[in-house]
């Protein structure tokens, strides 16, 4: 059968990689998709750079006019590999009207403006692939769209950034802080030189976002996901925590709960016996749970050149296998049916229900345990566990000594734990540096 074409939108580390990729294992490749799959097109910044890296690939044509590339006839599938959420946007809508099929490893992109994409690739009976967009070299969108359709998904949770996991890995291995963990990661690759979208959350929240709907049959609502980053992460309640037997991981949670949906993405109490605790370094891993093969461990590379290709190679051989099927055979891109999307809700957080971990520094006086366990007994928060320290840090005011109180909790709603610590906050014996954290015990609920 004719080898298809493509063309690749960018050529940094993805896409260089997805070039050599295909090179290499272009003999496999075509024995699985019915026919070789090429790159006849990139669109390059700088061209004399991409052809030495190319080599002796002279039939690829080299240019900076990416316009002209969505537009090219001669193209059936567009990769994009340039990031960001403008200029992507816009060719890959261009591609799509163009009735190319696009296969992008761009997660902000689908999480921003998923709806109205994949609306124009059903307008033009075109597919859109992004198998790469997620957990890098682990293949959680097939799974998730094809593997588990048998099952009613009732949570998601999982280490979907590589950057922050090495941070924590680091921070917990060699009790370092914060920032040193980062320039540790920055100087061996795994962190970006503006790292913000991973610290803060983002990037996980994208992910999550887009295996949400794919598990729940929804929207894409990045917009309503909870976010919270690891900057603020002390590394003595990364001591505190494995103290108590857990350790600490920035999660992506995705949960059914009745007629709405938990979104959200923030530092995590994991159970130090779990395996998703034992996940290390810039690995990712996703748990997902069903209700027919319960609970399902995914774990590898998150990111990096080769293993990103992996995904987006995955994706041509799909995109190529069911280039001239009719559109109705083909899996919808968000797993659903586009006319059977539900319409669940995303919980606040100030109604999500969980276990929390509590640090509160306190004068060491009388009363001052009685307080706190009072107005959390008022708030309908019972204690599971409590751990005492003495600190190092005196009151800067009065002088006196003052100790670390570690509280668990059993389940409570977050807006009665945030009540609480209000409360807390306005005893005189409690010093104003109160840490809240959520624990996670991979089970069916918090």
């Amino acid at each position: 059968m004719e080898t298809i074409k493509t063309g690749l939108l960018g050529f940094g580390t993805v896409g260089q990689s997805t070039f050599a990729v295909l090179q290499r294992n272009q003999g496999e490749i075509s024995r699985r998709a019915g026919r070789g799959i090429e790159i006849k097109r990139i669109a390059v910044r700088d061209s004399n750079k991409a052809r030495a890296i190319l080599g002796r690939a002279d039939s690829v044509m080299l240019d900076a006019d990416a316009e002209a590339l969505v537009c090219d006839p001669a193209l059936d599938i567009v990769i994009e590999t340039i990031g960001g959420t403008t200029i992507a946007r816009e060719l890959v809508l261009r591609a799509l009207a163009n009735r190319k099929h696009v296969v992008t490893a761009n997660k902000a992109l689908l999480a921003v403006h998923g709806a109205e994409i994949f609306a124009m690739a059903h307008k033009h009976g075109v597919m859109v692939a992004f198998e790469a967009a997620v957990a890098g070299g682990i293949p959680i969108i097939k799974i998730l769209r094809e593997g588990l359709s048998a099952n009613r998904i009732q949570w998601i949770v999982g280490i979907i950034n590589g950057t922050t996991n090495f941070i924590l890995s680091e921070m917990r291995e060699h009790g370092i802080d914060f920032e040193t963990a980062l320039e540790r990661a920055q100087r061996l690759g795994y962190a970006e030189a503006d790292p913000t979208m991973d610290l803060q959350g983002i990037d996980a929240a994208h992910k999550i976002a887009l295996m949400s709907a794919l598990a729940f049959g929804t929207p894409i609502q990045f917009d309503r996901a909870y976010i919270e980053g690891i900057k603020e992460l002390a590394p003595l309640d990364i001591q505190y925590a494995e103290e108590l037997g857990y350790r600490i991981k920035l999660l992506g949670i995705a949960r059914r709960i009745a007629d709405s949906i938990e979104l959200r993405v923030h530092p995590t109490l994991v159970p130090i016996q779990h395996l998703l605790a034992n996940v290390e370094g810039a690995m990712n891993a996703v748990v997902v749970h069903g209700d027919t093969v319960g609970s399902t461990l995914y774990y590898g590379k998150g990111a990096g050149g080769e293993p990103t290709a992996s995904a987006v190679v995955a994706d041509l051989i799909d995109v190529t296998r069911l280039h001239t099927a009719d559109q109705n055979q083909r899996v919808p891109p968000l797993a659903f049916q586009p006319d059977q999307l539900s319409n669940l809700a995303v919980l606040p957080i100030s109604e999500v229900k969980c276990r929390y971990y509590l640090r509160l520094r306190v004068m060491d006086v009388k009363g001052v345990l009685a307080n706190i366990t009072k107005i959390l007994a008022d708030n309908d928060v019972s204690i599971d566990a409590l751990l005492q320290k003495k600190s190092r840090l005196p009151d800067p005011v009065s002088a006196n000594e003052t100790d670390d109180l570690i509280v668990i909790t059993h389940l409570a709603v977050e807006k009665q734990i945030s009540a609480a610590l209000e409360q807390m906050g306005t005893l005189t014996t409690v010093m104003p540096q109160m840490t809240k954290l959520r624990i996670e015990t991979l089970n069916e609920g918090c």
